[in-house]
């Protein structure tokens, strides 16, 4: 399979192409798939749904997998859906857990979720860096197979007559790994087929919990697979079974994968919950700025529907001042079925600049993809060393990238 950019011209010719002014689309630059974990059960629907909303640029960004890429490509070409190729990881800043800093997992100190934006499709990973990947995966099928072994220890102990099984499970639910959020799915689809009366599942839920009532709406089949990775499967569950530290990767090793595999790396902020909370880590910008400037991440990316429209804004603008790569995304990590439209909290919709800034960063990410389809080294690569002319020069080819794509000009 070749990726289409390949035969798109010249960088000159594209460059000197007549865009129009002012042009702009939506874009959703985070989306999971089943090949992860998704509220989708399949990618087809994404596109249906992209289609709907008018969304003409969509990240796939699946864990630790590229196993989607193919599928998400042809429905990205069959959809007139300019497709960005990342990647996610969950690494561990060992340091930073010693002295209980919480980076952007707000419950694990050092935990740090951490993506690869603009891989190289089809792949060009080496073997050594793929098998530091295969690793980490097999430590975690190892964790999920132990916690579905200990969920089934409490199903039998309170005589339920219910049992899971791995290999049912993904291949039910799952495209390549099983996480917790699969065990979750199976569980909430066993106890509601067993028992359909709201009686019946609030009385079983309880004895599952150890006595604790259920909270969630019994009727409501995203809630309650929420509430029960809640109870059982996170930290503090009782069918919880504590990762192995070679389950995680450092920051270094994540950051080399993804540039190994040809992506940039980037650091997805969390920043406020409902609460109004902020981590330690990205509490203060200034002192985050000078973080990831230290590690020479100079791209980041949010999912604004977890976060306050003005804290938001204050806090992009703040990065976007800095020169950064900024992406939006709504990340469909859970079994709620939202719009693929990025919005704030609350379903606030973004501003337009906000628009403008989350749409020029896929546009950059677009350039880096084609520079590096056509085999070319890509200046994207090295984002804080260039001029402000330079940047608008990518800027302006990402643009004229994905303006020919839409417009059916070089595909």
């Amino acid at each position: 399979m070749e990726n289409f950019l390949k035969h798109f011209p010249e960088s000159g010719e594209l460059l000197s192409s007549h865009l129009p002014s002012a042009w702009l689309h939506e874009v959703n630059g985070h989306i999971h798939t089943p090949y992860s974990f998704s509220a989708f059960s399949d990618v087809a629907p994404i596109f249906e749904m992209a289609t709907k909303e008018n969304i003409k640029i969509l990240g796939i960004n699946d864990f630790y997998t590229t196993g989607g890429y193919p599928e998400f490509y042809d429905l990205s070409l069959k959809n007139k859906v300019f497709p960005l190729f990342n990647i996610e990881f969950i690494a561990l800043d060992r340091d930073l857990q010693k002295q209980g800093i919480r980076v952007n997992d707000p419950n694990n100190p050092g935990r740090t979720y951490f993506s690869g934006k603009g891989l190289d499709f089809p792949e060009t990973i080496d073997k050594k860096h793929a098998k530091k990947v295969q690793k980490v995966m097999l430590e975690s099928l190892l964790q999920v197979k132990s916690m579905i072994e200990k969920t089934n220890l409490i199903l039998g102990d309170i005589n339920s007559g219910l049992q899971l099984d791995y290999d049912e499970i993904k291949k039910s639910y799952a495209r390549e790994m099983v996480r917790e959020r699969h065990i979750a799915k199976a569980l909430r689809i066993a106890i509601f087929n067993k028992f359909p009366g709201i009686d019946e599942r609030k009385g079983f839920l309880t004895l599952l919990y150890g006595g604790r009532e259920p909270s969630a709406n019994l009727e409501n089949n995203s809630a309650v697979e929420i509430e029960i990775r809640n109870n059982m499967l996170k930290a503090g569950g009782r069918a919880f079974i504590e990762e192995d530290e070679n389950a995680f990767l450092s920051i270094d090793a994540v950051i080399g994968i993804i540039q190994n595999a040809g992506g940039i790396p980037c650091y997805p902020v969390l920043l406020d919950d409902s609460k109004g909370n902020i981590t330690n880590f990205e509490a203060d910008k200034e002192s985050l700025l000078a973080r990831l400037s230290e590690k020479n991440i100079f791209c980041i990316e949010l999912i604004p529907g977890r976060n306050d429209a003005a804290i938001l804004e204050n806090f992009v603008n703040f990065f976007h001042t800095k020169g950064f790569i900024i992406l939006l995304g709504t990340e469909h990590n859970t079994p709620d079925m939202a719009p693929l439209t990025v919005s704030c909290r609350h379903l606030t919709p973004l501003s337009d600049e906000l628009k403008r800034i989350s749409f020029n960063g896929a546009c950059v990410i677009a350039a880096h993809q084609y520079l590096r389809s056509k085999g070319m080294n890509s200046q994207v690569s090295s984002w804080n060393k260039l001029m402000p002319e330079q940047r608008g020069n990518i800027l302006k080819l990402g643009k004229a990238v994905v303006y020919n794509f839409l417009n059916n000009l070089h595909v």
